[in-house]
């Protein structure tokens, strides 16, 4: 976050000799009285009140303090509450917004003050049907359903007590407790539009979505309107990989030309927002094995099973006097090996089993994340994908070869034949944002809501709830 500084700042007193917050009367003047009424109504935006105090009138200092308000609201409202935060380098500001001290003066003193203030609002289309979605949420809020229990996984023709809640939840008429087809049909269409899998059984990740009521939802949107504010405005393509969506686009001039799901990082192995360069795409790579994933996944099976290890490609390594040296797999006692003491480093070769498929895009980060293809073609057919260590997986890698390095298919399978591993630098280096937005807005202006899987959203409302009243400069 930037950092914060008292909202009275040096130069602010002088700056706001010129305004004109008061009435001759000594009361509010059109000016003030529209940026107070606007500030009333901040939680339209997703911004707190109480954030912004209102000066008494009978102030002597009311004109100073009214343009350290004004500018602290205008600030958050074009600017982002929320301008930097170490953790989400995927939230980008645009660098358009005003200088909220010359956007709070230049209100003071227009001619129409409510005019002047509605031009600074975001007018951008995304924002605000978001902005609506948001309006529609705090409106429910009085007539929300209490949440009903969670537990065990309700299944299609089963009865269960939870059923009447689950059917008022969705609209769905119907007597009894029993999870009948019509139920079921309705649940479906809820998981499709969440971005859960779609099998008709009611199970954690469904309850948790049914159970969010507008509250829940009224602050995520806040946290979406606030990453919305001063959109950056891209020259040149770059490549933007949404995890709560699970998909990336290639984007260029506004347009998408390039769209594919992926497979993201799961729950307890998550893909970290970032932004980077892609760089380079790599035919036949091996895998050089995190060691998470070795002492996590690949253990167990070296206990159960060293040969099946064996086969799909995997070596194992030991560092003797400095050097490596390769270990057969089938010598070792694993389970005489700890998770906690592995002394072993683990590659797997390329091949038709690699986990990294036949191609893999670089892209330099001290994440040491990287896109690829997968032998795991089935996951993509799953609604919800978050299955991976924290790379991302690529329905269509070709495509995006293509697109990177500018080689047809039949090029890229000639080289992939050759079971040579080398790299080819793209084209012109590809911006690539990966970030987490949870909030979706269709070509229509539908909002709907992914889960928050990572708890990003959460962390970032708690940022916004920090009373904490400041002028930003820049």
């Amino acid at each position: 976050m930037r950092p914060l500084i008292l909202p009275l700042f040096l130069g602010l007193f002088a700056a706001s000799a010129a305004a004109q917050w008061r009435a001759p009367d000594g009361s509010p003047g059109p000016a003030a009285t529209a940026v107070m009424e606007r500030i009333t109504r901040a939680a339209e935006d997703g911004l707190d009140p109480r954030h912004y105090p209102l000066p008494d009138p009978s102030d002597p200092m009311f004109d100073q303090r009214m343009t350290a308000t004004a500018a602290a609201f205008l600030g958050d409202l074009t600017g982002g509450r929320l301008r930097e935060i170490a953790s989400r380098p995927d939230v980008i500001r645009g660098g358009h917004a005003p200088d909220p001290v010359q956007a709070a003066l230049g209100i003071a003193t227009a001619a129409d003050p409510a005019a002047a203030l509605a031009a600074l609002e975001p007018s951008d289309p995304a924002y605000r049907a978001i902005k609506a979605a948001l309006a529609r949420e705090i409106a429910a809020i009085p007539a929300a359903p209490p949440p009903f229990p969670t537990g065990g996984t309700i299944e299609p023709g089963t009865e269960d007590a939870r059923v009447p809640a689950i059917r008022a939840r969705l609209g769905v008429t119907g007597e009894g407790l029993v999870y009948d087809d019509a139920l079921q049909e309705a649940v479906r269409r809820f998981q499709a539009s969440q971005g859960l899998s779609v099998d008709g059984r009611i199970g954690r990740n469904t309850q948790a979505a049914l159970n969010e009521g507008p509250v829940a939802r009224a602050r995520r949107l806040r946290v979406a309107l606030d990453m919305a504010r001063d959109p950056p405005v891209w020259v040149g393509p770059h490549i933007d990989v949404n995890i709560a969506e699970q998909r990336l686009r290639v984007i260029d001039d506004g347009r998408t030309v390039l769209e594919m799901a992926v497979i993201a990082g799961s729950r307890v192995r998550q893909t970290p927002p970032l932004r980077t360069t892609l760089t380079l795409a790599q035919f036949n790579p091996p895998w050089g094995v995190p060691m998470r994933n070795a002492k996590q996944d690949l253990l167990p099976r070296l206990r159960r099973n060293p040969e099946a290890v064996i086969a799909q490609g995997f070596r194992v390594y030991e560092v003797v006097g400095g050097e490596r040296v390769e270990v057969d797999p089938r010598t070792v006692d694993w389970n005489a090996v700890s998770p906690n003491d592995f002394p072993y480093l683990l590659r797997q070769d390329a091949g038709e089993t690699n986990a990294l498929g036949r191609i893999k895009f670089v892209m330099p980060n001290r994440d040491d994340i990287f896109m690829h293809d997968t032998p795991q073609r089935s996951l993509f057919a799953r609604q919800e994908r978050l299955y991976s260590s924290g790379c991302i997986r690529l329905e269509q890698p070709y495509a995006l070869m293509a697109y990177a390095i500018g080689w047809d298919r039949a090029r890229a399978e000639a080289a992939i034949a050759s079971g040579r591993t080398f790299g080819i630098p793209v084209r012109m280096p590809l911006p690539v944002v990966i970030a987490y937005r949870t909030a979706l807005v269709g070509a229509d202006g539908t909002v709907t809501l992914r889960p928050d899987a990572y708890g990003l959203d959460e962390a970032y409302a708690q940022l916004l709830d920090r009373g904490v009243t400041r002028v930003a400069t820049r």
